[in-house]
């Protein structure tokens, strides 16, 4: 099959010096600063990682609300997250109006009128340029009319006659320029000034003719009003519009907003809303959710965060519901390195960012009578884990299917090579075991099966967890092979589908290793075999299958190429590209030697896709066979992509 080739080409790519550094010396190579420490975030989603702290900031400094963490535990190392926020015209405001230093926020509040500075991290304000007077000349006032100090409010007033000033805290008349002979005039006037309760003249009240009185009377009525009978206009308001809420719920309203904010800071958990809008809060900035139940409200950030990490399924979130960080299930990444070399796991490695699961291929079932053959490497093992990477070590058969009949064929083998591959596991400390045996006889279907059910059995009595490979294959004629795929999906914890290999060595005819409209049929179909959705993984090439044929068009051979070189081989070979709509790639074909050459780019876009693919059925990852054949730049797209 297609891995039997591709692990001949590792193994020549190997012998240009891959062997040369012992196994303890790469993972200490590799642990000395090639390896990613670091990931940079904007808000929850990862942006790319890096190996050196400082690097790390400097990019997550090009990006607002922006952080970094060290990867192997999502210890918190830096953010550039606002620590001041303006509000204004009522409470509104948004992410422009961020700030991280006290003085930028104050430039900003001070430009604009009625606004206030919340520190994101305390309760109320720590600055607001509410007005508190408004000035009237008679019935009359204009929009730029309110002042912040009586002074202010006085001296515009003096500019007019028949002016007066009105506390906007308690509606009340404190101020007027009236001369004795306007007030006598006005009081001696038609009466024409209503009273009026929630929206309703007060029938009992006869009218005023002298305004001051209709607003002294109205102090008397909470939700009261002056109308100008003459000309239908309201010309003084008493509404007890600022509202005081604790835990959602109101608990007293007043005329005036200073009242307002004075009783809410008496109350825990308060806040004053005015049409709707908050202007004062003493609630926490910030929320922690458990999916899309709100479980805590925090003040401090690193007290939301330390909280929310000991949930499943959590995100510490604003007000207005931008997660800041998340633990919410994402994509898992596993790549299989296609080699037990030390050296040839950590070049690997040290090329991915978000890879979450590596599978170094370390165990083989070397002979039917059960021996196990382990490469196996325990230094590599603690350096991974120390990049927070779990090991899930690939055991094969060799692809050698005489061999595997006959050892399915013996339980004493059989119980030999298990019990000696889950106790060299637990030894490890690995997260688990990814079994790929290939070329199994059909006539195996039901030893196979018993067998996968008897080493996985073994390994969760010892905590381990098991992944098995199946071939894409076709849903007409799968039940003739070896894997039964829905007996195997109850029985391990994933099923990973190798959705390549469509066009392989062996075909007649040239075609994309794995066209997309391909591979998600694949996803389709073994979701109708009954496997869960959490428990698949869309295998997805990092290779392409090269075609060569002869001037009449008659296929001479093919070989695998790696994703990484195809850059190359375009380029130097001149190779013409046209979309091609079934397999949703590329086609590339160019001359050489008196043969066409032909085949189907994998690119970042088209891996993209398929990761597309895996999130469009909810699966729970995706497996790249193999790492070392892509270029590491496609892995920063790939994180963002989780």
């Amino acid at each position: 099959m297609m891995r039997r080739e591709l692990l001949l080409l590792t193994s020549a790519l190997l012998l240009l010096g891959t062997f040369l550094m012992p196994a303890d010396q790469s993972a200490m190579a590799a642990a000395s600063g090639k390896m990613t420490q670091f990931r940079v975030y904007q808000y929850d989603k990862p942006l790319k990682e890096f190996a050196a702290r400082g690097d790390a900031i400097r990019y997550a400094e090009r990006f607002n609300y922006s952080h970094v963490e060290s990867i192997p535990n999502r210890g918190w190392v830096w953010d550039n997250f606002p620590k001041y926020k303006v509000y204004h015209s009522g409470g509104q405001s948004d992410s422009t109006l961020e700030f991280q230093t006290y003085n930028a926020a104050l430039a900003k509040a001070q430009s604009m009128n009625n606004a206030h500075i919340r520190d994101l991290e305390n309760i109320g304000w720590v600055y607001e340029n509410y007005d508190r007077y408004r000035l009237y000349q008679g019935d009359n006032t204009l929009p730029q009319w309110s002042f912040r100090t009586l002074e202010e409010a006085k001296k515009e007033a003096r500019k007019w006659s028949n002016a007066h000033v009105i506390d906007l805290n308690n509606n009340k008349w404190i101020w007027d320029n009236l001369t004795e002979e306007q007030i006598k005039q006005q009081s001696q006037a038609k009466a024409q000034y209503r009273l009026m309760q929630n929206g309703k003249i007060i029938q009992s009240f006869e009218p005023y003719a002298f305004l001051k009185d209709a607003v002294k009377a109205a102090g008397a009525y909470k939700n009261s009003a002056v109308l100008n009978e003459a000309t239908g206009k309201i010309v003084h308001n008493n509404s007890y519009s600022y509202h005081v809420l604790q835990n959602d719920k109101e608990i007293k309203s007043f005329p005036g907003l200073q009242d307002a904010v004075a009783y809410a800071k008496t109350l825990a958990g308060s806040e004053v809303r005015n049409n709707g809008k908050r202007l004062w809060s003493a609630l926490p900035y910030l929320s922690v959710y458990q999916g899309n139940k709100q479980i805590h409200a925090f003040h401090q950030l690193v007290s939301a965060l330390d909280y929310a990490k000991r949930y499943a399924n959590s995100s510490v979130q604003t007000p207005d519901g931008r997660m800041l960080w998340s633990n919410a299930k994402s994509l898992l990444y596993l790549g299989w390195n296609g080699s037990g070399s030390s050296t040839t796991i950590m070049s690997h490695v040290q090329n991915t960012q978000g890879l979450d699961i590596d599978s170094p291929t370390w165990f083989e079932l070397a002979s039917a009578d059960g021996t196990l053959t382990d490469k196996s490497d325990a230094s590599i093992m603690k350096t991974l884990k120390e990049r927070g990477i779990l090991v899930m070590p690939l055991v094969h058969n060799g692809f050698n299917g005489t061999m595997t009949s006959e050892f399915l064929k013996d339980d004493e083998a059989q119980k030999t090579f298990i019990s000696g591959l889950v106790a060299r596991l637990s030894e490890l400390g690995v997260y688990g075991v990814n079994i790929d045996f290939e070329e199994v006889a059909g006539a195996d279907r039901a030893a196979y099966t018993a067998f996968v059910r008897a080493l996985t059995e073994a390994a969760h009595a010892n905590r381990l967890k098991v992944s098995i490979d199946l071939p894409r294959g076709s849903v007409s004629w799968n039940h003739k092979t070896a894997y039964d795929h829905a007996a195997l999906g109850n029985i391990v914890d994933t099923v990973i589908i190798m959705a390549y290999d469509e066009h392989w060595r062996g075909s007649e005819t040239p075609g994309s290793v794995s066209s997309l409209g391909w591979a998600e049929e694949g996803v389709k179909q073994f979701l109708d075999y009954g496997i869960p959705r959490s428990k698949l993984m869309l295998g997805i090439p990092f290779y392409v299958r090269e075609w060569r044929l002869d001037s009449n068009g008659k296929l001479v051979d093919n070989r695998a190429i790696l994703m990484k070189e195809l850059p190359r081989i375009i380029q130097e070979y001149d190779a013409i590209g046209q979309f091609h709509e079934p397999s949703g790639q590329y086609q590339y074909t160019y001359e050489k030697d008196g043969y066409t050459h032909v085949f189907w780019a994998e690119t970042e876009k088209t891996v993209l896709q398929r990761i597309g693919i895996a999130k469009k059925y909810d699966l729970a990852g995706v497996a790249a066979w193999r790492l070392g054949y892509e270029d590491s730049n496609l892995w920063t797209q790939m994180l963002r992509e989780k």
